[in-house]
C-alpha cells in the first residue's frame, strides 16, 4: 500500500476496481467506481459498513450531473452553480448508469462536487464517478488527515492520496428541494445561514426522510471512549481524574481532567470544525473513562458539530474509576 499525491497512480488503481483514499474539503473519503457494483461492495465490506446506508456520489463538476440523473430542477443548478466545489451534497432521482447498491436501494443518489485540487484532478483522470464514504471503519470518528486512513485502512486501501489535513473537517451538508425550498437532511459544512444569504428558503428533514441518507444512524461518529456533552465548564463532575476534557474558547480552570484540549482558544467554529474529530481520535488513544465535549452555540456551522457529538455521545457505560 502507497500513500503519496500521484493522481495519475491513484486513476489507474481506481480504473483496474481498486480503492483509494481521498482527500476532500470535508473529510477522507474511501473511494472507489460508482457505477461498477463489485467495486461499491468493496467499499462496504471494507469499512464493515450495512449495505442499507447509501454512499454519497463524487463529480468534478456540475456539468457531470445531467449523466447520473434522470432530473435536475433549474434551482438546484443555480444552488450546485454557486456551492460547488464546496461541501454540499444533493439528493436527485438516478438513473441506471448509478447501481441500486451505490444507494442502498433508493431511486435518489447524493451528488457532490468537492473542494480539494488533488482529488478533482483525479476525477478528470478517470471516465466514471466515485463514491465515496468517509475512509475509517463504520460508525467511528471521521479522518481528517491520510495519517487517520493509514492507521486504520491501511489493509483495505490500495493507495491514499495525502492532501494534508480537511480545511473544514465535518461532512458536507446533504439537502434535497421541495416546494422553492431546501429540505436539510444532515447539517454540514455550509450552514443554513449561508443558504439564506444567498437567498434560499431551507427547512428541515423528519426523521423519517432522514433515514435513508448518508451519516445519520444515531450511533456515529463515535470512539470508543464513552463520550458526555457539558453545556458549560461549571457542569462537570467533581471526579473526573481519568477523563479528558474537549473545550474551546478562553483558557478557564479545567484542572483535574486526566487530558485537555482546547480546540479552538479564540471561540472560532470554523476552527472547532477542522480539530473536533482529531482532537476525538486522540483522545481515544489515552485509556480515559469519559471523554467531555462543551456543546456548541447552535448556530452557523455550530449546528453540525453538536449533530456529531449527539450521535457520539449515544449513551454506553462509563468505566468505574
Amino acid at each position: 500500500m502507497k500513500i503519496g499525491i500521484d493522481t495519475e497512480y491513484a486513476a489507474e488503481v481506481l480504473t483496474h476496481g481498486g480503492l483509494v483514499g481521498i482527500p476532500t474539503e470535508t473529510v477522507y473519503g474511501l473511494a472507489g467506481n460508482a457505477t461498477d457494483e463489485h467495486v461499491v461492495k468493496k467499499i462496504f465490506k471494507a469499512k464493515n459498513r450495512p449495505s442499507y446506508d447509501p454512499l454519497i456520489v463524487h463529480l468534478h463538476a456540475v456539468e457531470e450531473v445531467k449523466k447520473y440523473v434522470r432530473d435536475c430542477p433549474d434551482e438546484l443548478y443555480d444552488v450546485a452553480h454557486h456551492f460547488w466545489p464546496g461541501p454540499l451534497t444533493i439528493l436527485l432521482p438516478k438513473k441506471s448508469t448509478i447501481p441500486d447498491c451505490t444507494t442502498s436501494g433508493s431511486e435518489l443518489v447524493g451528488l457532490r462536487v468537492p473542494n480539494h485540487a488533488l482529488t478533482l484532478d483525479l476525477l478528470r483522470r478517470i471516465p466514471f464517478p466515485l463514491a465515496a464514504p468517509s475512509a475509517n471503519p463504520f460508525s467511528y470518528i471521521s479522518p481528517t488527515t491520510a495519517q487517520h486512513v493509514l492507521d486504520q485502512l491501511s489493509d483495505q486501501v490500495d493507495y491514499i492520496l495525502d492532501g494534508g489535513p480537511c480545511g473544514i473537517g465535518v461532512e458536507s451538508t446533504i439537502v434535497s428541494y421541495l416546494d422553492g425550498k431546501l429540505k436539510i437532511h444532515r447539517e454540514g459544512g455550509i450552514s443554513r445561514e449561508a443558504f439564506e444569504s444567498y437567498g434560499i428558503k431551507t427547512w428541515n428533514g423528519t426523521a423519517a426522510t432522514m433515514a435513508n441518507v448518508p451519516g445519520n444512524f444515531f450511533k456515529h461518529y463515535s470512539p470508543l471512549t464513552p463520550v458526555q456533552i457539558i453545556d458549560a465548564v461549571n457542569e462537570i463532575p467533581v471526579n473526573v481524574h481519568e477523563s479528558g476534557l474537549i473545550y474551546f474558547g478562553d483558557s478557564m480552570n479545567v484542572s483535574g481532567f486526566k487530558e485537555v484540549l482546547n480546540i479552538s482558544p479564540q471561540g472560532n467554529l470554523n476552527e472547532c470544525a477542522r480539530n473536533l474529530f482529531g482532537a476525538m481520535r486522540n483522545m481515544d488513544r489515552m485509556n480515559l473513562n469519559c471523554i467531555y465535549i462543551m456543546k456548541f452555540p447552535d448556530r452557523e456551522i455550530g449546528r453540525a458539530l453538536n449533530d456529531r457529538i449527539e450521535r457520539a455521545a449515544v449513551k454506553r457505560k462509563i468505566k468505574s474509576t
